[in-house]
């Protein structure tokens, strides 16, 4: 029996922010942090950017073919000895279900002005119905919020996210960078 592989689709805070492709060109320049399957990431190479792939583990990237609009980057950022974002080096950051606090100032640096955040990840009181449990990777209430206080908030929205089924609660925000 052949075993079917569920594909991973782009988070909705992506594909549904119709907003976003006026923010998007051929020079666009976008970090896709912790990328997992870079299912998010791809979405921004089918839109003509350029996305560098990062995690500390990129066998589970899904890529048919690397472009040349793909750089992959396998880094552990969450050691003594890792390296560090470039300053002003990305048009956009995702982050998706990561959470590792000293990394927000490399994040927020490591933007361009003017360039975007796109980040959603869980809240604490994911622990109450599911994992993660560890305080360390949960947000606290408007966290996410708080951290981009100074930014251009596009979209915001924190609370029970998803289906029913495998609904999860989540803080997500989608901010500019002043210039």
């Amino acid at each position: 029996m052949v075993e079917k592989k569920l594909k991973a689709k782009t988070a909705a805070l992506i594909s549904e922010f119709t907003a976003l492709t006026e923010h998007l060109t051929p020079s666009t320049n976008v970090l896709d942090l912790a990328c997992g399957t870079g299912h998010n990431g791809k979405w921004f190479l089918e839109h003509g950017c350029q996305v560098t792939f990062l995690d500390r583990d990129l066998s589970k990237l899904e890529l048919q073919h690397v472009s040349d609009k793909a750089k992959l980057l396998e880094w552990d950022l969450e050691t003594n000895n890792s390296p560090t974002l470039s300053a002003n080096s990305y048009d956009v950051v995702v982050v998706f279900n990561y959470l590792h606090r000293p990394l927000f100032s490399q994040i927020i640096d490591a933007i361009k002005p003017g360039g975007l955040i796109i980040y959603e990840t869980f809240t604490h009181q994911q622990a109450s119905i599911g994992r993660p449990r560890n305080p360390n990777f949960l947000l606290t209430d408007a966290e996410l919020k708080a951290l981009f206080a100074n930014w251009r908030c596009l979209h915001y929205s924190e609370g029970l996210l998803g289906e029913s089924s495998n609904a999860s609660y989540k803080a997500q925000i989608i901010a500019q960078k002043p210039l």
